[in-house]
């Protein structure tokens, strides 16, 4: 293996422990530095389970917040939030969507919202403007509904692997990465999210609303509404065949089913299967009362 391409690797989330995982097994003499992004926003940022990992292969590593700066002639970046100052044409960024379409934040869950069949992860150099840059590789998946979020960083996850093995084998080789520019006129963007894009429009079709929840749920906070007046996430629910309603109201429960309340939307019904309370994360489940608004 060639070693004249260093590189040091920015990681973060689930993806980036799994890529850690094999890019130090399959290519480690080529790794100089792997630097871990921390997120207190998610249950688990994995970055305890990357340092490990690149521990247990003798690896340096450090900290985000601890790291110096680039000395390598290379960098990557997977699963990374923040800007990294090195050269656009010496900076590997991948990002969750075959671009040019999805550019920008969150990209995957917001596929996964609007019911994307087709999802999967870019290779791209550095650009002056966010995910504009040369394609270096891409892998794709199809994905069938429903699906988690959970599930679909899995399936995506074995993207990254294939796209970044791929890149990491070029470099080991000493070749140079080849790449194509992006067809701009068919770029979509993809809009940063905040805790107000947790809240469930009830307006919304029952279909809709079945993939958001799905697509915000674990490793994210949940589904966000108020149950009666009660802070609450909808961390599972199932979208139903709609029935007549003369006067319909979105949010009102129309049935309860075995103690699970059976909510009217925009279009169709959802059942909800898994609601706790927001701050305690005790279940509000089975319903109290039948005259119950979800709004």
């Amino acid at each position: 293996m060639n070693a004249s391409n260093p590189l040091t690797l920015f990681v973060m989330t689930e993806k980036g422990l799994t890529f850690t995982e094999q890019a130090v097994s399959q290519f480690k003499d080529i790794i100089e530095h792997v630097v871990i992004g921390q997120d207190s926003s998610v249950q688990n940022d994995y970055a305890k389970e990357i340092a490990a990992v690149c521990e247990s292969a003798g690896v340096k590593f450090s900290y985000r917040k601890d790291f110096t700066g680039i000395t390598s002639e290379y960098a990557m970046a997977i699963s990374w939030r923040w800007l990294i100052h090195h050269p656009a044409e010496k900076l590997i960024v991948f990002h969750d969507s075959l671009l040019p379409k999805y550019r920008g934040f969150a990209p995957l869950v917001n596929a996964l919202i609007n019911g994307e069949s087709l999802v999967g992860v870019s290779a791209i150099f550095g650009a002056s403007e966010y995910d504009r840059g040369d394609v270096i590789h891409q892998t794709s998946v199809t994905i069938r509904y429903p699906i988690t979020i959970a599930e679909a960083i899995t399936a995506v996850g074995g993207c990254y692997l294939q796209s970044g093995m791929a890149v990491l084998k070029t470099l080991a080789s000493g070749e140079p990465l080849l790449s194509k520019a992006q067809d701009h006129s068919e770029a979509t963007y993809s809009l940063w999210r905040d805790d107000e894009d947790y809240q469930i429009d009830w307006s919304q079709s029952a279909e809709k609303i079945r993939r958001m929840i799905d697509a915000v749920g674990h490793p994210y906070k949940g589904a966000f509404c108020l149950v009666d007046g009660v802070p609450a996430r909808i961390l599972a629910a199932e979208d139903l065949d709609d029935v007549q309603i003369e006067n319909r109201t979105a949010g009102k429960v129309i049935f309860v089913e075995e103690g699970l309340p059976v909510v009217v939307c925009g279009t169709g019904l959802l059942r909800v299967t898994r609601c706790v309370h927001d701050e305690s994360g005790d279940t509000l489940l089975p319903l109290a009362k039948f005259r119950v608004r979800f709004n």
